[in-house]
Order: structure tokens, then sequence, then C-alpha cells
């Protein structure tokens, strides 16, 4: 049997934690800073937890993660 590739773009994107929940970056931080406010920009700091609805296609994506 051979094995399964992971999705090289979710395998940059995502990070599987010990307990099974997926971390992904904040969106909207790259660029066009200087129109968004300084409470926007801080909020959009660090990673959050993946939703529940997009947990199933991304374990698809990162089968051995």
């Amino acid at each position: 049997m051979p094995k399964m590739k992971t999705k090289k773009g979710a395998a940059k994107r995502f990070v599987a934690r010990a307990s099974g929940s997926i971390k992904r970056g904040q969106a909207f931080k790259r660029h066009i800073l200087t129109k968004k406010t300084t409470k926007a920009k801080r909020h959009l700091r660090g990673a959050v937890t993946l939703h529940e609805a997009d947990v199933k296609s991304v374990r698809r994506m990162m089968p051995y993660a």
C-alpha cells in the first residue's frame, strides 16, 4: 500500500496539538495595517484553534498529524 501524501500547503498553515485540536494562524495581519485600529491588530496576535467545521477537511489533508 503506498504512503498517503500530506498536502504541503496545509502542513505549513496548521499544527496538530497534543490534545488533538488543530492550531492555525490569524488572517488579515499581513499588510494594509495602517487603516486597522491598534485594538484590531492586537486581537489578531497569536494563534487560535481551528473551527470544528473545518477540522475534518484539514485532518484529511494531513493524514500523519
